[in-house]
Parts: structure tokens; C-alpha cells; sequence
């Protein structure tokens, strides 16, 4: 047997082992709180007084790509940091998502580089209203099959040769768009992504990772543009999207994951359920957290864009709970 069919053998297993199982394992329960924490071991943002560059790549398809980057103050003092790559939503681009998502602030306090690329669009020489090619998702960029895929490798392979990027600790966050392409990130690029974090997304092409991802996924339940319970959304992409919950399940299955999903809750914020699957191979692990009355605009963040997205849920900071989840997993 090669090693991919051991692999999908082997989540097969565990996704009827998950499927199967009605109530978390006792050892589960008794280790595992009931209260999620969606800031732990975070510092809030501050004032991002680091370097800003911005730059351009040609791409295995031969286009010109560019990308805007953020290097925290903490570089200066040696040493290799993670790296995460920002995806911004359809129609969005890089420096607005920087500008909507905060995480420079966030990489300031918690000493983390950050590249946010752009998508494309129909003309070359545009920087904004741009899309991703996340298999099932986005014009123009899934029309013309853009390789977004082998932009952010070259793009990933030239930060770690200029920059102190921690080469074990490459993580990606999406919106929208971007989160289809993060979940296509962790599909087909696993040997260099360790972990994704995503608000509202799915999985948009046919999955099989060489190594585990770990997956965070947080979902308004009023976010129309990408239904919970799946269906076509009320954006301008027209798609008929599958459920977001199974995005998480099945990464869970495709992990390996022996224990879960035990619930969780919020102690601060009744709005805010999680689903945590663990016990997954190579150390990874699932989060899938909903948000009641929340949109698809990105939480915890002003946008000018609610006529598309609605109006952002304010009380919880999806950057914040991002990155929360993913330096957890990039700490082990």
C-alpha cells in the first residue's frame, strides 16, 4: 500500500470512528474543560510599529503576483518567528485585509511575521476587488484557474529565505474567499502549512493532505453569504456551497482525530459555541466554533463593506481567536 492510501485508509477509519461515536470518550471528558477560552495565551493588539514592505513575485503560471508584508520589532532581536499568511475575502485585497483584520497590532504583541498576498481579477494592473481560486470558488480567479496554490508556495519559499521565518511554523488565516483558499492551502500544500485558521469558509476542492492540518473554523449563524446548513449564498459568487460544519468534520476525519467533538462554551459570551475535536494524528487538532447573530462580515472589526456582508458581530475578535488557536498549535 503507498503511503496516500494508508493515509486515506487510516482517515476513513477515523471518520466512521468519529461518526460512530455518540458522546466524547470518558478519557476525553475528563481531560478536556467545557469552557472555551477564544483569547488564550494571547496579548491584545497594540500599535504596530514595525517595518511595512510591499512586493512582487512572478508565478509558475507566469503572472506577476504582489503582497503586502508586516515584521514586527520583535526581529530585531534575532531568531526565527511564525509566519502567517492573510487571505483576504472576494473582492477584497491585501492591504484593505490588513486594514480590517488587525493583525499587524496582533503581530507586534505576539511576535509573529504576517504576508497578506492579493487575489486577481479580470485586469492585470488592478490591486482591489480581487478574488481567490479556491476550487469551487471565486470569479474571475476560478474561471481562468489562477494558480493560487503555487503563488503562495514560491511566495512562502522566498519569505523563508529573506526573512527570520520559523520554516516549521507556516500558518494560514482566510475570509470568505480567502477561507476556501486557506482550506485549499491545507488540502494541497500540507508540507508547508502547519495550521489554518478561517472564518466563514468551506472546502471547495477534493481533499487529501500528505501530513495533518490543524483547522480552525468560526461561522456566524446569520452569515447568509455562506449558509451553516449550506445552499447558495447571497453574495455576488452565486455558489451552492456544502455545509461549513462539514468542512470541519471531515478535516477531523481527514486528521484522524480519535476523540470528539466535545462541546464547549464561552463562560464570557453565551452567543459563542465550539466543537473541539483531538487526540488527531501528528499532534493536530480541530476547532469548528459558531457564533449566534453573527454575520459574514469578519467579528470584532469595522468594515465598509456591510451592504455585502452585513454588519460585523462585535463581540468577539476573530483575529484575536484566530491567532489564539493557531500559536497554540505552532507552541507545540
Amino acid at each position: 500500500m503507498t503511503k496516500r492510501g494508508a493515509i486515506v485508509l487510516f482517515a476513513a477509519c477515523a471518520f466512521l470512528l468519529v461518526a460512530c461515536s455518540k458522546q466524547p470518550p470518558e478519557s476525553l471528558s475528563l481531560t478536556t474543560s467545557s469552557i472555551y477560552d477564544p483569547y488564550a495565551g494571547t496579548a491584545p493588539a497594540i500599535d504596530p510599529v514595525g517595518q511595512v514592505q510591499t512586493g512582487s513575485i512572478t508565478t509558475p503560471d507566469g503572472r506577476v503576483r504582489t503582497y503586502r508584508l508586516y515584521v514586527p520589532t520583535a526581529a530585531e532581536a534575532g531568531g526565527r518567528l511564525p509566519l502567517l499568511v492573510a487571505l483576504h475575502g472576494g473582492l477584497g485585497w491585501g492591504a484593505q485585509f490588513a486594514t480590517n483584520s488587525g493583525f499587524d497590532g496582533l503581530a507586534e504583541a505576539n511576535r509573529f511575521i504576517v504576508v497578506y498576498p492579493d487575489g486577481t481579477n479580470n485586469r492585470p494592473d488592478d490591486t482591489r476587488l480581487l478574488t481567490w481560486n479556491g476550487g469551487l470558488c471565486c470569479r474571475p480567479a476560478a474561471d481562468q484557474q489562477v494558480d493560487d496554490v503555487g503563488f503562495l508556495r514560491s511566495l512562502i519559499d522566498r519569505l523563508e529565505a529573506e526573512q527570520p521565518v520559523d520554516s516549521r511554523r507556516v500558518l494560514a488565516a482566510g475570509h470568505s474567499n480567502g477561507a476556501i483558499l486557506a482550506y485549499r492551502l491545507a488540502c494541497e500544500l500540507s508540507d508547508q502549512i502547519l495550521a489554518i485558521g478561517v472564518q466563514s469558509g468551506v472546502i471547495g476542492v477534493p481533499c487529501h493532505p500528505s501530513q495533518p492540518v490543524s483547522v480552525f473554523h468560526l461561522h456566524g449563524l446569520a452569515d447568509s453569504n455562506i449558509p451553516i446548513d449550506g445552499g447558495r449564498g447571497s453574495g455576488p459568487s452565486a455558489v451552492e456551497f456544502p455545509s461549513p460544519r462539514e468542512a470541519a468534520s471531515g478535516f477531523a476525519a481527514l486528521d484522524g482525530c480519535q476523540a470528539g467533538p466535545i462541546e464547549q462554551s464561552d463562560a464570557s459570551n453565551a452567543d459563542v459555541r465550539s466543537r473541539l475535536w483531538s487526540q488527531c494524528a501528528g499532534g493536530s487538532t480541530v476547532r469548528f466554533v459558531t457564533v449566534a447573530g453573527a454575520s459574514h462580515a469578519w467579528m470584532g472589526h469595522p468594515t465598509s463593506a456591510q451592504n455585502l456582508v452585513g454588519p460585523p458581530y462585535m463581540a468577539l475578535d476573530a483575529s484575536r481567536a484566530i491567532w489564539s488557536f493557531l500559536a497554540g498549535v505552532a507552541a507545540r
